[in-house]
This record gives C-alpha cells, structure tokens and sequence, in this order.
C-alpha cells in the first residue's frame, strides 16, 4: 500500500496483517480521487471506518486541509497512528477511536468529503450512510465504498446517490 500522488507520494503505509482488515486498493484510490480532482485541495475530510488511514492520507497528500479519522479496531488505529507519523501529517489529522454510529455523533465539524468504507458484510449500508449524512457541509460529497454484491441506497434522505463506480469485487457510490 502507497501513496499514489501529492506530497507524500510513494509513501508505503504499514498494512494490516490479521484477519478482518480490508484496506482500499492503490487502483480504488487512484479512481476515487481521479473523480474527486482537484476539490480535494483545501477541503475538510471525515474517512469513517478509516483501518490504516490510506484514504485520509492520500487526500491529506493531495492538499485536504485536514482530515478526521474514525476506527474502532485497535489493530487499526495503531497502524493508522504510525501511517500519520510517517507522513508527518499529526497537525491536519484527528484520530477519533470510536465505533461509526458513537463516533459520528461527538464530531461538531462539517465535511466537505465524508468517505465511508464499512466492512463488506455490512448489510444495512442506508444506515451507514444515514449517520454520515449530517456531517457533509453544504455542496459536499459523500462517498460510500462496499461490496459491488450489495446495492447502494438510491436516496438516503436529503442525499441523492449521483454516481455509482464498480471496480473489480469493490464500488463507490457518490452523494450529494
């Protein structure tokens, strides 16, 4: 796992080692912010269900002016935890060691990317995306990447889902 662009490009991030933790690929990223372009640069970024940190840190790379990381798995955070010091990234990154539905809840900011990637036996991704719903900022975007075998919500009220990209077993669908 590497960073792919920015600032910190070519950066290998620690990756996990266990069972039960599913980075986002180097070619998902790469789509994602080939989609995302330029409005990455200056933004605020929540990277919800974050694992080692790749998503945040490649926006960071790409010029995000901060980014809030939320995890609950232990293994996770402490992998997350060396990936920001590798980058040198502790002053624009916040780490928030909670659950999805806890964390969310105690954040007071608002987004302007809100990228979530649950884990891929989630089966209630409406739910997932109902709890990040309140903290995208006015013309921002969420992000929800699952499983290509699982349908993303058309609508999660007051988002609408504008795009849908499948990637080989992986997808991402766009809010606004």
């Amino acid at each position: 796992m590497r960073i792919i662009s920015g600032a910190f490009k070519g950066r290998q991030l620690a990756g996990p080692t266990g069972p039960g933790l599913r980075p986002t690929s180097d070619s998902l990223r790469e789509t994602l912010f080939n989609i995302l372009g330029p409005r990455v640069r200056g933004t605020t970024m929540l990277d919800g269900f974050a694992g080692t940190g790749a998503v945040g840190l490649e926006a960071l790379s790409r010029g995000a002016a901060r980014v809030t990381f939320v995890e609950l798995d232990r293994r996770a955070i402490k992998l997350l935890q060396d990936n920001i010091r590798l980058c040198g990234a502790g002053a624009q990154s916040e780490v928030v060691s909670s659950d999805w539905q806890r964390g969310a809840a105690t954040l007071s900011d608002r987004f302007d990317v809100v990228f979530l990637d649950p884990p891929y036996d989630v089966t209630d991704l409406e739910a997932v995306v109902r709890v990040g719903a309140p903290l995208l900022a006015p013309g921002g975007r969420l992000v929800l990447e699952h499983s290509r075998r699982r349908d993303s919500p058309a609508e999660v009220a007051p988002l609408q889902r504008t795009r849908l990209v499948l990637a080989g077993d992986s997808a991402l669908s766009f809010y606004q």
